[in-house]
Formats: C-alpha cells, structure tokens, sequence
C-alpha cells in the first residue's frame, strides 16, 4: 500500500457537514493522505505516537474546545514545518493577528468558497521554491498497528529503540494478531541495517520436511526435487533481520541444529559440507509461553536462552483502552484514502460499539472490521450498524483486568452472517425494510430468519 509518497494533511475540527465536505474534497487528490481528529489533543496524541508527520494542519476553531492559544502553540512547536490553516466562523481580527505571530500561515473565514482557496493554498505550498529541492516525504510506520498511547505501547517502543542500537536478538511475545512482525520491522528500519535485507519465516506454515532447507538452505541433488542449489533464509537475510515467527512450532531435532547455527554463526546447506558464515540480527517471536514450552519439554533450555535476548511482550488490544478509538481511525482513514471512499468519521455510538468488543483476533481484527465498516457506512458517518463483529454476542464479555488470553470461539459462516443480520436489525429497531437495504438482500430472507426463530425482533 503507497504511504511514503502521499502529502499528508491533518484535519482537526468537531464532527461537522462543513469538515466532513472539506475532508471529502482535500481526498480528491490522489496524492493527499488526510486524517481527521475531533480535537487538538487528540491530534497531539496521534503526533506521539506516529512516525509520519503532517505536510499540512488544518484546524476548525468551532469545536466544543475552541481554539485555545496554549494548544495551537503546542501544535506549532512539534509540528513545526507544517503548512497551518485556522478556519473561523466569524472575524476575530486579535486572534487572526495572535495567531499569524506564533506562525500559522492562514486565517480563513469558513464559507462556501473557503474549501476551494485551501485546495488552491495546498498546491501552491506543495510547489518547491527556486533553487531549492522538494522536502522528502516521512516514512510511515508499519500499517499503523504499532500506534498507541497506552502506557504498555510507550514501553514496547521504548524497547524497540534500545534494541535498535545493539544487535542483540530479541524475542517477541504476544497474542496472535497483536503485530509481532511489525515490531520486527521497526527495529530493523530503526536500526543501522535498515538498508539491508528484512527477511521473514513463519515456523508453522512451513511443511517439517522442507523447513530445514527453507532455513539453511540446499545444494542441488540434496534430495528429490533440489535440481538446483538454493540459499536458505540466514543466508537471504545476510547483513540485515532476520524474523522467525511461531518459534515453539519448531520440532526439537530442528532446534537442535538451530542452536549449532547460531553457536558457529555459519550454516551449512542440507546436501553441502562447506559452512557459510552469515551476519544477521535475528528477532523471533511466538504466541505461545516458551518457558512454559521448555517445562513441557517441547523446547530446548539451552535455545530458549540462546534466543531470549532482550523480551518484548505485547499487550492485546482489549487491555489497551482508548487505543482502539485511534487505531480505528487510522485504519479507516488508511482504507478510504486508498479505495478512494468518502473520508468518514465515527459516530458517537460506533466509538461505544468498538470500545464495547473484547477483539479475540486483536489488532487484526480491528482492521478487518473498521475496513469492512467503512465500506457498509453510508451516511457521512460510519455508524454502530455498520460494525459486523464476526464472534457470537455471548462471546463479547470477555474480562479486560484478566490479562490472560480469552477463550473467545469463533462461529461458522452461518452463525456470522446471521449475526450481522441480527446486528442490523436491532441497529435499525426492528425495520425489516430498511435493514434489508442496508444489508443488500432480500426482505424474504430477513422475514423468513424471523419466522424460524434465528433472528429477533427488539
């Protein structure tokens, strides 16, 4: 997905027609990733936790919270190469002069013509002057899954940055769908290899019998099929990461040889004799308790210190508050910008609905469900009706002070889609109708779920 290229514009302002039609039209370039905070705080929230900074800030002073003085200074204090844009209602020309002094560039009175002069301002900004060169884009952070401002993410990024500067492996622990990989990403890009090569192998997608060869490689004539020599992993990752996920799937005669390689720092190919030294840093990660594992008798003790490292546990999403809300709005913005879709916002009571869920999937979870809400939203907001959780109702009640993993199920495709149908009817107070619509099918079908006792009317 392109993000590194786009010219990023935060629009901070109150749920309003007017900022909904401004989103709507900033959108219309391809090149504009724009993102949209209800507040300043949040704004500044976000700007704590991502990598990619704002090319432009556009901020509508009619919110419940105004425009307080201390805040657009804080704003122009870590943002300050950004293009700033303040929107009034009506003129206020102390705080157009105040404002000019601590730096902002515009201060337009919001009318019919005003989303038109900001469009034009935005390309005339994005122009480089002469003789200078264009300023490069920020880099984005991974798929925004390492956004946070719970407290555990502050510290899983702190550890992220220490790791960086040692090459010392580093092992990754956490629910699936948490982001184990992304956090290997980012201490490869944060580190002095991040020009090398960024190599990944799931442990358990890989059939046993090829996995030795998928790590270390083989010679040809090693073994029925090896018509031709093949470098392993290490080898592939050379200078750079290597991420090896789902460690614990790793059977013990494998683990055994695992040890030897990062013992000799040098792998021999399955079918050779020469071995080949190899530089990479390693990170490997699993979802499994690997000292629990090493007590079982299922991983050797001796690979399991060899591989500890430095420890990063990650928290799952339903610990982490308020995180969802931000999360969920990125993976909104994200997912409209790219299927160019009208940029929405979440409704009062879809924000309650997110906050409401336990996520057994996690943060992937949460990105399949905001991009499928995105889709089914209508109106100019994506509303409660329009996030189809995919695990029965019952299974929402999971216990967030309970720190261990849920024992969420997971329904058949029958039981999914009816629950949605449920979702939307109940949404809808009992409308058959306009359910119906929203759902894309028939009213026949909705009344006869209703006649057989699979959904209920509220």
């Amino acid at each position: 997905m392109k993000t590194s290229g786009y010219y990023h514009i935060w629009l901070i302002g109150p749920d309003s027609h007017y900022v909904t039609r401004l989103c709507h039209r900033l959108s219309m370039n391809p090149d504009h990733l724009v993102r949209r905070f209800t507040t300043v705080a949040l704004a500044l929230a976000y700007r704590s936790a991502a990598t990619a900074m704002p090319n432009a800030l556009i901020l509508d002073g009619d919110g419940p919270e105004g425009l307080p003085r201390r805040l657009v200074r804080k704003l122009s204090e870590r943002l300050p190469t950004a293009h700033c844009f303040v929107l009034a209602s009506e003129p206020d020309a102390e705080m157009e002069e105040e404002l000019l002094s601590q730096g902002i560039d515009h201060y337009l009175l919001k009318d019919l013509g005003s989303p038109e002069r900001i469009w034009e301002a935005l390309a005339a900004a994005r122009q480089p002057t002469a003789g200078a060169s264009p300023a490069p884009h920020a880099q984005e952070a991974p798929a925004g899954m390492l956004l946070g401002q719970h407290a555990s993410m502050h510290q899983v990024r702190e550890l992220i940055a220490k790791a960086a500067r040692t090459t010392i492996t580093v092992s990754v622990s956490g629910e699936t769908g948490t982001g184990k990989e992304l956090v290997a990403q980012a201490i490869h890009a944060q580190s002095g290899r991040a020009g090398q090569p960024f190599v990944a192998l799931n442990m358990a997608a890989i059939p046993r019998e090829l996995l030795e060869s998928e790590l270390f490689g083989h010679e040809k004539g090693a073994f029925t099929g090896a018509s031709a020599r093949r470098i392993g992993r290490f080898e592939e990752a050379n200078g750079g990461t290597l991420f090896l996920d789902e460690i614990a799937d790793l059977e013990l005669v494998l683990q055994a040889k695992l040890l030897r390689v990062l013992q000799e720092r040098a792998v021999t190919r399955v079918g050779g004799s020469q071995p080949v030294p190899f530089d990479v840093r390693l990170v490997v990660a699993t979802h499994r308790n690997l000292a629990a594992e090493v007590e079982a008798g299922r991983f050797r003790e001796d690979l399991y210190y060899r591989l500890l490292g430095l420890p990063i546990e990650l928290p799952p999403l339903r610990n982490r508050g308020c995180d969802i809300l931000l999360l969920a709005q990125e993976f909104a913005c994200t997912f409209s910008q790219f299927n160019k879709l009208p940029a929405r916002a979440f409704s009062t009571e879809a924000r309650q609905r997110l906050l409401g869920y336990a996520y057994p999937g996690n943060v992937r979870e949460l990105k399949a469900v905001v991009e499928l809400a995105t889709v089914l939203a209508d109106g100019e907001h994506i509303e409660a009706c329009d996030i189809p959780f995919r695990t029965a109702p019952a299974a929402r009640a999971a216990d967030p002070a309970a720190g261990g993993r849920s024992t969420l199920t997971f329904p058949s495709l029958r039981e999914q889609t009816i629950a949605i149908m449920q979702d939307s009817l109940s949404a809808l107070n009992g409308d058959v109708v306009a359910a119906a619509n929203r759902l894309r099918v028939g009213r026949s079908t909705l009344y006869r779920l209703i006649q057989s006792g699979h959904l209920q009317l509220p």
